[in-house]
């Protein structure tokens, strides 16, 4: 087969974990982006079974371990009476159960094991600050010489750019709901959150999620409530209105964990978008993956993990094309397309019941009281112990 130009564009975890898996099987990889200086912002982030074992798959099991913190179990709280609801173990059952670790560890952390790797690898190349505009996309497209056509991969997040390329994506919606993200030092909240554990405070039309990082000298937390469309945006500094106005969605909580809100510092907020069903592959060299395809609210935690199985798999469908490239990239589509759409009804779900009102909310605590922690594990054995080919 000839020689193959492939064109990532986008250096975030889907984009570098699409390169890394690439470049293993040999094949050269021209990643760009248009930040002059890669630095990932917001806080933690949660890292399921399903994407640790391909991480580790890639190399990168030493790193992970320093990185990532191994919480015991993920407690499910009242967020009105901090009385315990129920719990998932995790920790050592979790490695158990599904084959690789779950844990918790900072964005930057994860950014920088994977950039790290690429910029060691022989077959990526990495070019920082450069602006795609439409023009350079479609010339990155053109066939060059004795050269195979070019695959252009878009993995540039829910505003991409290279979305444009493919007849029948879908346009971003505003899901009309904001996660406002900040992080706080264990000391000033020892006696309500806890610093070993992941915690989920459960209230109706608003949850928190609360874990620790920094080896648990902090912890990072995110609140989830209702809000405004603010347009074209990922992320914004918080303003006096916004604080306010986050502290009116949390008004009937419990007064510990609404003084954690009002005294924490300066808080991100984040808008959540989500990518209703489209095309992925232009049925010719284009190919979006991770939130360029697929962005979903983060009620199943499963961002990072969906963009992470994407780069994977797509690096395993090209691998085993036996020469038919297109065939190919429609079966990996079709593939995960599926996957992708059992995670996104599971973040469904979770939204339902975390933040389910009335006799529904009583209902819910009920059944999971009586539910003995390794049957909710049970739960999530199609979505952690997933195992693509090679892991």
């Amino acid at each position: 087969m000839p020689a193959q130009d492939i064109h990532i564009i986008g250096a975030g975890i889907a984009g570098l974990t699409t390169a890394l898996a690439l470049a293993r099987d040999g094949r050269k990889v021209e990643i760009v982006d248009q930040a002059p200086a890669l630095s990932e912002v917001g806080a933690g982030l949660q890292m399921s079974p399903n994407a640790s074992r391909i991480l580790i798959a890639l190399g990168l099991g030493a790193a992970l371990d320093k990185a990532m913190a191994r919480p015991a179990q993920i407690s499910l709280i009242s967020g009105h009476s901090l009385r315990p609801i129920a719990h998932v173990p995790c920790g050592e059952f979790a490695a158990r159960r599904w084959g690789a670790p779950y844990g918790v560890m900072h964005r930057a952390d994860l950014q920088a094991m994977l950039l790290d790797a690429v910029q060691a690898n022989p077959n990526c190349h990495l070019k920082l600050g450069q602006r795609i505009t439409t023009e350079d996309l479609h010339a990155l497209r053109k066939p060059d010489g004795n050269r195979a056509s070019p695959l252009v991969i878009g993995a540039d997040g829910v505003w991409s750019q290279t979305r444009q390329l493919v007849s029948g994506a879908a346009r971003p919606r505003f899901s009309g709901q904001v996660a406002w993200r900040f992080r706080i030092d264990t000391d000033a909240a020892r006696t309500l959150l806890d610093s070993a554990n992941v915690s989920v405070f459960l209230a109706p039309r608003t949850h928190l999620v609360a874990y620790p990082l920094e080896g648990g000298r902090s912890i990072n937390i995110v609140a989830i409530a209702y809000g405004q469309d603010p347009g074209e945006t990922w992320a914004a500094a918080e303003n006096t209105a916004a604080r306010t106005e986050l502290l009116d969605s949390f008004a009937d909580w419990h007064p510990k964990m609404r003084t954690i809100l009002k005294d924490a510092p300066r808080m991100t907020w984040w808008p959540l978008f989500e990518m209703p069903d489209g095309r992925w592959f232009d049925d010719e060299r284009t190919m979006l993956i991770g939130d360029a395809a697929h962005a979903m609210t983060p009620f199943a935690a499963q961002g990072a993990a969906m963009a992470i199985e994407d780069g994977y798999e797509l690096a395993q469908a090209l691998a085993t094309e036996d020469g038919d490239q297109r065939a190919a990239l429609q079966r990996y589509e079709s593939d995960r397309r599926a996957r992708v759409g059992k995670a996104r009804q599971r973040a469904a779900f979770n939204q339902f019941a975390y933040h389910a009102r009335g006799p529904i909310r009583l209902g819910r605590n009920i059944v999971l009281a009586l539910r003995r922690p390794e049957s909710l594990a049970a739960d999530l054995d199609w979505l952690y112990g997933y195992r693509p080919n090679g892991t």
